[in-house]
């Protein structure tokens, strides 16, 4: 393939340090691709809000990523940008404001990530609507489904069109909707979508069940891994840390020690973009090898790290594997 000019870019200037790890990764991913592997996408942080569906939306209609693992916030926040794009308020100097801004920002129904506001109205309550009445019809008929299928039948219903403000080729929600592609989403309760689903469990009006836990989701996933990890098997990569990524990379230890399923493989590639400080006792600060003493990663296994903010680096990788 061709390489584009993002690409031509990077290849020319990106030769040393973090510049030259994202390189690396970067070749690697396309590397496992184009020799049959498989790739599982986690994403932590805020890089739904950050917009990534402009170029994750590509990759997952590309076929460049087969599986995704992401918060119950990031599953919402694409389609939240998506229905309230114009509403969303920018605040370029978040550094500088004080306590009674950001009362005033809470007043005026506006949650902040960063420099980014979400508004509450037109975002929350806008898609709360739509996905209540599928939690509502599929326990009037008994069925039970995982929170990311239940956002995949509202997106797919059409439901959403008429508040559609982006080009919806930029969602990757509605890319990995249209391909089916398996989301697994830990962690969903922390969610605005899950708390919305808890306060109707509180208020009788819904099953806790009628939504499957976590717990089932790691259930999946060690189906999904068995029937997918052969040939050159799955890689992972790591948009920050989290549960997003702690959740899944699991399954394999958990196979292989808990199950002793002695014929399960490691992760045949590993890359994470974070800012975090290499530290002690944490996830996100773990280098990769660490992971090699859990029984994630094999001695041989890839593995690459970008010290970097992810919103910036992530593109520029997707860039290349796409060749733009």
């Amino acid at each position: 393939m061709n390489k584009g000019p993002v690409s031509q870019f990077i290849q020319h200037h990106y030769r040393h340090f973090n510049a030259a790890a994202l390189m690396d990764a970067a070749k690697g991913y396309e590397a496992h691709l184009n020799e049959g592997g498989k790739m599982m996408i986690t994403l932590a942080g805020a890089m739904s809000t950050a917009e990534l569906g402009l170029s994750l939306a590509e990759m997952i209609r590309q076929d460049k990523v087969q599986i995704i693992s992401c918060t119950g916030a990031n599953l919402e926040e694409d389609v939240m940008n998506l229905v309230a794009h114009s509403h969303y308020k920018r605040v370029p100097n978040y550094r500088d404001l004080t306590p009674q801004d950001e009362w005033d920002l809470l007043e005026n129904h506006y949650n902040r990530v960063t420099d980014t506001c979400i508004p509450e109205e037109e975002a929350f309550r806008r898609l709360q609507k739509h996905l209540h009445r599928q939690w509502v019809e599929a326990e009037a008929k008994g069925e039970r489904y995982f929170p990311h299928e239940f956002l995949y039948k509202t997106v797919l219903s059409g439901d959403l069109e008429q508040y559609y403000e982006i080009d919806p080729k930029n969602s990757w929600i509605v890319a990995a909707a249209e391909k089916n592609i398996p989301i697994v989403v830990p962690g969903w309760e922390d969610s605005t979508t899950g708390n919305i689903f808890a306060s109707y469990v509180i208020k009788n009006e819904l099953k806790a069940s009628t939504v499957k836990s976590g717990i089932e989701y790691m259930v999946w996933l060690a189906d999904w891994y068995r029937q997918n990890s052969d040939g050159k098997g799955v890689g992972f990569f790591q948009i920050g840390g989290g549960i997003a990524g702690d959740f899944p990379i699991c399954v394999v230890p958990m196979m292989y020690q808990d199950l002793e399923w002695h014929d399960v493989p490691f992760w045949s590639y590993f890359c994470q973009i974070s800012d975090s400080t290499t530290s002690y006792g944490s996830y996100s600060g773990a280098v990769p090898n660490e992971k090699i003493t859990w029984g994630k990663l094999d001695i041989n296994t890839p593995k690459f790290i970008v010290e970097s903010d992810a919103t910036i680096v992530a593109p520029l990788m997707f860039a290349w594997i796409l060749g733009w």
